[in-house]
């Protein structure tokens, strides 16, 4: 299951590295003709696009590793630990971006700026939104956490494209000082999708509770036989989750039916929350 998984990532990662690369390499180099800040700037994140999902099918050939004997629980963090590369390079592009906007503060360029180039943002827009819609769709189907970061660096890159053709607008009109501005702003919008993605792959790295601890209970003190449900801990990815609880039994109970007790609750949490893998029991007699 693992292994097809993987492969499924894999193969998305490469779509989208064609396509944003494609998508960063129009913005790039009309940017540097038309000596416009907004739309190098623009071309910079998208070229940071393309480079995490190289980071991405890195981590997604670490993570595919099966269990052994040094790794009980597989190598799935891998894939989580290659979504802080991502942010790397997110804020890699926001120091870029700043030192470029500043300088441009005090050496203003009045940006060229004809049709062709309305066109050029609309496009690389409009193929971004079907990068973003693509990655998260199946980062949600798949459970991972390098699609569903990667599609929210593509929403960074459509809202700097869309500040871009502000920027755009405002230079025609006769506001050159607005392309520089903007280019700040998209720093900021970069800024920010970096941000989140370390505090989504910190959470996961540190343990983070991972399930409302209600949903689990009101699972397990429905099992005849239990009549107290504490100490829920959970941990893991989405696609990982590791379950750790206390149950109170009968102390009467037998052993042998304590233990067919334990697996029936293992099995009804596994069916019933999607992502989890491993349930450890704690078995307890009624005080």
């Amino acid at each position: 299951m693992y292994k097809d998984k993987y492969k499924n990532i894999q193969s998305i990662l490469l779509l989208t590295l064609l396509l944003n690369w494609a998508v960063a390499l129009t913005k790039f180099i009309y940017g540097l003709m038309t000596r416009s800040a907004s739309m190098v700037a623009d071309g910079v994140h998208s070229f940071g696009d393309g480079a995490s999902n190289i980071i991405g099918l890195v981590g997604i050939w670490a993570a595919s590793k099966p269990k052994d004997k040094d790794h009980p629980y597989g190598h799935a963090k891998y894939e989580t630990m290659a979504t802080l590369g991502i942010a790397v390079i997110l804020f890699m592009a926001v120091f870029d971006i700043i030192k470029d906007a500043f300088f441009r503060l005090f050496r203003p360029v009045s940006p060229e700026v004809t049709v062709f180039s309305f066109v050029v943002i609309l496009g690389t827009i409009v193929i971004n939104i079907f990068v973003m819609h693509y990655e998260n769709k199946k980062g949600r189907e798949l459970s991972s956490d390098i699609l569903i970061c990667d599609s929210l660096h593509t929403k960074t890159d459509i809202l700097s494209s869309l500040a871009v053709l502000v920027a755009l607008l405002s230079i025609k009109l006769g506001f050159p000082y607005l392309d520089t501005i903007v280019a700040i702003l998209i720093a900021f919008f970069i800024a920010k999708s970096g941000f989140e993605i370390v505090r989504d792959s910190t959470d996961v790295l540190c343990d983070a509770n991972v399930l409302v601890h209600s949903d689990v209970s009101n699972i397990v003190s429905k099992v005849e036989g239990v009549t107290s449900v504490h100490s829920i801990r959970t941990r893991g990815r989405r696609d990982d989750i590791h379950v750790d609880l206390h149950i109170e039994i009968d102390r009467k109970m037998h052993v042998d039916d304590a233990h067919k007790l334990s697996h029936k609750i293992e099995s009804l949490l596994k069916k019933n929350i999607d992502g989890v893998t491993d349930v450890i029991i704690h078995i307890e007699p009624t005080k």
